[in-house]
């Protein structure tokens, strides 16, 4: 058993741009302000074949409990149906939490 849940961060360089070292801090600090150990980050290009079958399979190599990304878009724009199943997502803009089984999103509204 771990000592603390664990998620792993998930990133499309192509959406991150210039942006991607920027992104995988706030990736970092969010993990860590959750309470989350970050296995690891994940990031895939525009040339990926099947990007969310591959981060799915991750997810369920790894037995994480969420993933963390900058946003929607990198997950093509909306919650995928099969990730939410099996973990939480967590965005960083805007903040919010997308859990399993849950009919809506938490966000946090504190800024804190």
């Amino acid at each position: 058993m771990r000592a603390k849940p664990a998620a792993i961060g998930y990133l499309r360089t192509d959406i991150s741009g210039i942006s991607q070292t920027w992104d995988e801090i706030q990736i970092r600090s969010l993990a860590k302000r959750y309470g989350y150990d970050l296995a690891k980050t994940v990031a895939f290009s525009a040339q990926t074949d099947h990007p969310l079958s591959r981060l799915l399979n991750v997810v369920r190599r790894l037995d994480v409990d969420a993933v963390i990304t900058p946003n929607l878009e990198h997950l093509g724009g909306a919650v995928p149906p099969d990730l939410v199943r099996v973990c939480e997502i967590n965005t960083i803009s805007p903040k919010a939490t997308y859990a399993p089984h849950a009919p809506f999103r938490f966000v946090d509204v504190d800024g804190a």
